[in-house]
């Protein structure tokens, strides 16, 4: 089957790029850059991001989705989505619990377990299966369904972020934990994490993990260590607090881990099934345990600034099948719109 090509709407500035060289390129003009991106010089840095005049950043999944069905079963698809957004395949008709759904467009994105075949899930009375967009990816999502040996596809258009990237520049001290030894246990007890696919345990709407907490650093921003070093991402929601501040389970769910380590410090992680999990990064204080059952909104544990801090602060996630999306795209909702 063939997929139309999108338009770019973002460009990441690499070694010997000009304004003007990439106002050429792009079929606009440096003026039209400065204007779009904010810009008051022509200076430019590696790895910036910069937005393309007239290819404004576009709005999460809208309410106009499109249908697309196979051997009876009807597809509904988001309209578009944006970098880090979760979305819903929802699908209707007798086999809709009988299709296998994987997504192409994964075998060129650097996620965990690409183009793996899923089942759906029945959440609030209907089959859906949950995907997601990575960070740093605007390529369209591209989806193929298979039902008794017959296929089908489609696909939709992701829009950028559009986030200018930031520098850290973290003292050296808090930096140094990064070169903790620690951290392989650390990075392996997360990853079996996010091989797990238990059946969905939530019925409500996800909660804040914090009653009133106020938001010190958003999810999505392009990161660096220091200018000019590899971009990573802010994966999750910070939410500034005083340390003993009580943070709750987002939804129903099992403990996976609860243990301090280098980087994330005090770390609760939460199975929430199909593929979903809520990490709470820095906690002061863990108040459950592995194998332990928790409800929405039970106490998990108290804000601190233990591991890569530097001040008190609940870093919250939302990982699916191991990659991270927008916590408040799930905030109050079943599942995310």
């Amino acid at each position: 089957m063939l997929f139309p090509s999108s338009l770019a709407a973002t460009y990441t500035v690499v070694r010997g790029d000009t304004l003007w060289g990439i106002a050429q390129r792009s079929g606009t003009t440096v003026a039209d850059l400065r204007a779009a991106n904010g810009l008051n010089t022509d200076a430019l840095e590696v790895g910036q991001v910069l937005q393309l005049p007239g290819a404004a950043a576009t709005p999460a999944a809208t309410s106009a989705p499109t249908v697309a069905s196979l051997s009876g079963v009807q597809v509904q698809t988001p309209a578009r989505v944006k970098e880090g957004d979760p979305f819903v395949l929802r699908l209707s008709g007798d086999n809709a619990s009988r299709v296998r759904v994987r997504f192409p467009s994964e075998l060129n994105e650097d996620v965990r377990r690409p183009n793996e075949w899923l089942s759906p899930v029945q959440i609030g009375g209907a089959w859906v299966v949950l995907g997601r967009v990575v960070l740093g990816q605007t390529a369209p999502v591209r989806y193929e369904l298979e039902l008794d040996g017959v296929s089908a596809g489609g696909q939709f258009p992701v829009g950028p972020l559009g986030q200018p990237v930031q520098n850290l520049n973290m003292p050296a001290s808090i930096a140094a934990v990064l070169q903790d030894p620690g951290r392989a246990a650390e990075t392996a007890a997360v990853e079996k994490a996010y091989e797990l696919r238990t059946p969905p345990a939530w019925t409500e709407p996800f909660a804040q993990a914090i009653a009133g907490g106020r938001r010190s650093s958003g999810f999505g921003q392009p990161r660096r260590e220091t200018a000019g070093a590899k971009i990573n991402y802010h994966y999750g929601m910070d939410y500034s607090a005083p340390k003993g501040t009580r943070v709750q389970a987002v939804n129903l769910g099992r403990v996976v881990l609860a243990a301090t380590y280098p980087v994330r410090g005090g770390l609760v992680v939460i199975d929430h099934g199909a593929g979903l999990l809520s990490l709470y990064f820095h906690l002061s204080k863990i108040d459950v345990s592995v194998g332990q059952s928790v409800s929405r909104g039970q106490k998990v544990g108290e804000v601190g600034s233990t591991g890569y801090s530097t001040g008190p602060h609940l870093h919250l996630e939302m990982r699916l099948r191991g990659e991270a999306v927008d916590p408040a795209r799930w905030v109050d909702q079943r599942l995310p719109q």
